[in-house]
């Protein structure tokens, strides 16, 4: 009875933990709806308030003995083009709402997963891998081979292709220099920006100043400080104000540092990094990679000490034909992977019946150091340890451990 509660404790599935990787799964789909709910405010306000001024105009026009047709026309094909964007909006939101909806249903899947050992399991954990493995793939620029695996696992409403594609649309071309689509997407999410406190636009406006100030004409000059008047003053830091204004005495040529680092076309690069840290923030996505996350976490729980010893398992031997080794960190592919990453942090202990000690420390189960000796040949009064071959010790040497 005892033996069938502890292995129902082992095999219960905790959705909660298994679920602390995928809050991006949801927050992305979220944020695109609120996106296109704000736009489709903003359209309505600006043509509702356009067509009511326009309406009064012609009415007092009408009064006045002039043909309203005109205008009518006019408004008439100013509501035609909102309703074609308003289309173009709800097609947009019902995408939206189908990934909300297939987003919700897989992850409630895994709360009806009663154990681990479930077949279900096993079909859920392989969605969630191929989703995993499409993130980073769109993370590292592979967009095309993330679009068809997503297409071949059947799984386009889980991932955020379209998101992707369009981040690393406007990161290219702010490498290039092409700040437009940059500061058109912060002025899409502006109240979302100021909420996380995000300084990206006012590094994409100092970049606009300063190109106008590398020309060194008397004209653009005076263009860069009416630039500066209307956005570097909203900066809290009037460091940082002063600092773009002192570049107006320094050529682009100077050796100063403070201002050669302005001029430089690196900014461009580190503008583009702001870009993404700003865009993955602003979708709660995690900087690193949650395959990498999810990686290290699985090779962190399976490694122990014998896994990098000087001498490996067999199973990381690529000279050796032999695969008795389970252990997945032993191996040739995992093992150089997981060499940077923690040791487990085991809360309860597995001991092999009948353990003893070698003097080096290591405990093994009796039987299993007799047998592992057998198969190596004994030596008469000496002992190898299993994970260094190498080490020999008496026999008197191996102490009877005692479970306190």
């Amino acid at each position: 009875m005892a033996m069938a509660m502890n292995e129902l404790t082992t095999t219960k599935l905790n959705a909660d933990s298994h679920l602390l990787l995928d809050q991006p799964l949801l927050k992305v789909p979220n944020e695109l709806g609120r996106k296109n709910f704000k736009t489709t405010q903003r359209f309505v306000e600006h043509e509702q308030k356009t067509i009511l001024n326009t309406l009064k105009a012609t009415a007092t026009a009408s009064l006045a003995g002039s043909n309203p047709l005109e205008s009518l026309d006019g408004m008439i094909t100013r509501m035609n083009t909102l309703k074609r964007k308003l289309e173009v909006l709800q097609e947009e939101e019902k995408t939206i709402n189908a990934q909300s909806r297939k987003r919700i249903q897989h992850l409630q899947d895994l709360y009806e997963i009663p154990s681990l050992a479930d077949v279900k399991y096993d079909e859920w954990s392989r969605v969630r891998l191929n989703r995993l493995l499409v993130d980073y793939l769109l993370r590292n620029g592979y967009l095309e081979s993330a679009r068809q695996l997503a297409r071949e696992k059947e799984i386009e409403e889980l991932v955020d292709v379209d998101a992707f594609v369009q981040c690393h649309k406007i990161e290219g071309n702010l490498r290039q220099g092409d700040l437009t689509q940059c500061l058109n997407w912060c002025a899409d999410n502006s109240k979302s920006l100021k909420k996380i406190n995000s300084n990206l636009e006012i590094e994409l406006r100092l970049q606009q100043y300063i190109e106008l100030v590398r020309t060194a004409e008397t004209q653009k000059k005076v263009e860069a400080i009416i630039h500066a008047r209307k956005y570097l003053t909203m900066h809290s830091d009037s460091e940082f104000y002063y600092k773009a204004a002192g570049l107006l005495n320094f050529p682009a040529n100077t050796e100063a540092d403070r201002y050669k680092e302005l001029y430089s076309s690196d900014r461009y690069t580190y503008l583009a990094s702001l870009f993404l840290r700003t865009h993955h923030t602003l979708f709660s996505l995690p900087s690193t990679p949650p395959l990498q996350i999810a990686l290290s976490a699985g090779l962190s729980a399976l490694k122990t000490p014998s896994c990098h010893s000087s001498h490996l398992s067999s199973s990381s031997n690529p000279n050796s034909t032999s695969t008795s080794s389970l252990c997945p960190i032993c191996s040739i592919e995992l093992n150089d992977l997981a060499r940077g990453v923690p040791y487990a942090h085991h809360t309860k202990s597995f001991v092999e019946n009948d353990p003893v000690v070698l003097p080096n420390g290591r405990i093994y189960g009796r039987e299993r150091l007799w047998g592992f000796n057998e198969k190596l040949g004994w030596v008469e009064g000496k002992v190898r340890d299993p994970t260094n071959p190498t080490e020999w010790y008496g026999v008197e040497e191996v102490k009877k451990v005692f479970i306190s």
